[in-house]
């Protein structure tokens, strides 16, 4: 009868680890969503400094996306062309 005990005692310790596992990926997930987003503030602080003309919204939707899948590094590399106009 002793194995019964201790078979319970790992079960609740299994309950306990998964629980912690469960709760440090919802900390990840969430981590990894503030990264994502983490340029936000910075961009539209500066958009607040300029003045832009007229935008159609699939041309800002593509600027978005852009900056969303390449980077702002890379975004404001390939602009540079067009600062020379």
């Amino acid at each position: 009868m002793a194995k019964a005990p201790a078979l319970e005692t790992i079960r609740q310790e299994r309950a306990k680890a998964e629980q912690l596992l469960a709760d440090i990926m919802k900390r990840e997930r969430d981590a990894e969503e503030a990264l994502r987003d983490a340029g936000r503030p910075v961009l539209l602080a500066a958009l607040e400094r300029i003045k832009i003309g007229e935008l159609e919204r699939a041309d800002a939707k593509a600027i978005a996306t852009a900056l969303a899948k390449h980077g702002g590094a890379k975004v404001a590399a390939a602009l540079t062309a067009l600062k020379a106009d």
